[in-house]
């Protein structure tokens, strides 16, 4: 078969390697869809521990090709969503109900084989049926399942009033749980007037146009909608310029919640006296856990849309135009990669 292979940072093959035998609680999956995130340019680049060789994609929607002898639950021929994190269940972690840092997981992907590849093996018990989801559709399942569990940590109060910096796949996801949630009014930052549009038309009540390498400049905007602050900031972008105007546009006992992935030795300083004084709550969301069939349930009955997020599409030999796209192109939402 067919793959992407990295044997040290910045440096990926596209190769052949020979086609993954299922163990007896396994599936062989024939790759449908891999979606392309900023986890994977983070990967690239050496971050968040990957284990080399490695198949990077943890966003895979497959088509189940072969069965392990245990597997009762799936049938050849059936389409799946991957839930890429195989905890162990055992651990001091998994036994407190977070398996998201399980000290044995297995993370496909990042870890462990994923899905930039025409096939994967992978537990009978990750796989989600999804049959009835259009192709297109169930690709989101697992940023989905990560912005559900976001809601989870964050635990929003009804009537808040939210600000969401960011308009990519997962600003446009949470924008719509928000709205979906309870939330009294939603406000997206974004630089780009044609994903504010998509906000929008997703829910969203406010929108204000944002130089994300001078954020300072959207202030009075944001602030005149709110002047004595948000409840909530939410970032979902990463950047650290945004996350610096995080705490100025949080009302008194408010909440910042880092949601976008800056790099691991990326570092903006704050000031511990202010978020003493003023009692603010500063809380971060890593992955999923405990929430893929609540993605998929969000995604069966359209509370949460995905129509005209997938804005670029790419063969498996054109991965490197596909990382290029999620970092340099401010036009793409979701790139996807089919095998």
């Amino acid at each position: 078969m067919k793959a992407i292979v990295y044997d040290r940072p910045h440096a990926f093959r596209y190769t052949d390697l020979p086609d993954p035998e299922p163990g007896p609680a396994e599936v062989r999956l024939r790759v449908l869809s891999a979606g392309v995130c900023g986890t994977d340019a983070h990967l690239h680049r050496g971050e968040f521990s990957p284990r080399y060789p490695l198949t990077p994609g943890h966003e895979v929607v497959g088509e189940v090709e072969s069965l392990g002898e245990e597997v009762t639950t799936l049938a050849v021929g059936q389409r799946v969503a991957l839930n890429n994190r195989v905890s162990c269940g055992s651990c001091a972690n998994c036994r407190r109900a977070r398996p998201a840092f399980c000290t044995r997981l297995r993370d496909h992907g990042v870890t462990r084989p994923g899905g930039f590849a025409e096939m994967i093996v992978v537990p009978a018990s990750h796989c989600h049926p999804a049959d009835d989801i259009p192709l297109d559709v169930v690709a989101f399942a697992e940023p989905v399942a990560c912005a559900v569990h976001g809601m989870d940590v964050l635990a929003p109060q009804p009537g808040s009033d939210v600000l969401v910096f960011g308009a990519g796949t997962t600003g446009l996801l949470l924008a719509q749980l928000l709205a979906g949630s309870g939330a009294g009014r939603v406000t997206v930052a974004a630089p780009t007037e044609a994903k504010l549009k998509l906000a929008r038309d997703f829910g969203a009540d406010e929108t204000v146009v944002m130089d994300r390498d001078d954020s300072s400049a959207s202030l009075g905007a944001l602030r005149a909608l709110a002047p004595d602050g948000f409840d909530t900031v939410v970032d979902a972008t990463g950047a650290l310029t945004v996350i610096e105007q995080c705490l100025p546009l949080t009302r008194d006992g408010g909440t910042v919640f880092l949601y976008g992935m800056a790099g691991e030795r990326e570092r903006v300083e704050l000031s511990p006296h202010e978020i003493f004084s003023r009692e603010l709550t500063i809380r971060g969301s890593f992955t999923q856990a405990f929430s893929f069939d609540r993605a998929l349930r969000v995604l069966r009955t359209g509370r949460v849309r995905t129509d005209g997020m997938i804005t670029h599409r790419f063969g498996l030999d054109s991965y490197g135009a596909a990382l290029d796209a999620v970092r340099d192109d401010r036009g793409c939402i979701k790139a996807v990669i089919h095998p």
